[in-house]
């Protein structure tokens, strides 16, 4: 018996797997792929006001992550090469590990994600969807800057991070290692560079979202 060739995805086939996506990315446990860095890692003696200065740090960064996934599925879902779009499936996979470390790490300090996660991801994912719509190339080059914007963001945190919460440190350090691997990646994919109004309106969207998202 022949088998019978899949049937292409549909419009609305297309947006019950996003918000399928979207649903797991917010509410499921996230499940990591690679072990958590911190590995056996003692726990830092924080005191309260360390222990809530990481907190606040650890949910941005987690809000960043829930924005990678949105940003990536975004422009999945209107590419218009299956490469490009492997491409940035398979880097939504590896941020999905970033998400379960920073979840761990958050839990690790009594601490909980971002109460405006879905709004965060809303935006994301329209911005991921209208880069992609505009080219494949301005999409990868909207990669290659977000994870420039990341790298520089992590260099912060690790930065004011305690000097004994190694358990903190070595999962910054290795999503580190992973956005610029992931923009270098998008290079030689393709992508451009964006024009320079773009990376500017980035930053403070960044910013706002960075301010917010450490209280809320």
């Amino acid at each position: 018996m022949t088998a019978t060739a899949a049937r292409p995805l549909s419009a609305l086939d297309r947006v019950v797997a996003e918000a399928d996506r979207a649903l797991r990315t917010l509410f499921a446990r996230p499940v990591a792929q690679r072990p958590n860095p911190a590995g056996d890692l003692p726990q830092a003696a924080l005191d309260e006001a360390g222990r809530r200065e990481v907190a606040a740090m650890m949910r941005v960064n987690h809000v960043g992550e829930i924005c990678a996934q949105a940003l990536y599925a975004g422009q999945a879902m209107v590419a218009r090469d299956p490469g490009t779009r492997e491409h940035l499936l398979r880097a939504a996979a590896e941020e999905t590990d970033h998400l379960a470390w920073c979840a761990d790490r958050l839990e690790e300090l009594g601490d909980r994600p971002s109460l405006l996660n879905p709004f965060w991801y809303a935006g994301a994912f329209a911005i991921g969807a209208a880069a992609g719509l505009v080219s494949d190339r301005l999409s990868l080059g909207f990669v290659i800057e977000t994870e420039r914007q990341v790298e520089a963001h992590l260099d912060g945190h690790l930065q004011r991070l305690p000097g004994d919460d190694e358990r903190s440190r070595r999962i910054l350090e290795q999503m580190k290692a992973d956005e610029v691997r992931h923009a270098g990646n998008a290079r030689v994919a393709g992508g451009i560079d964006l024009p320079p109004p773009v990376p500017a309106l980035m930053r403070l969207a960044a910013g706002f979202m960075k301010a917010v998202a450490s209280r809320i």
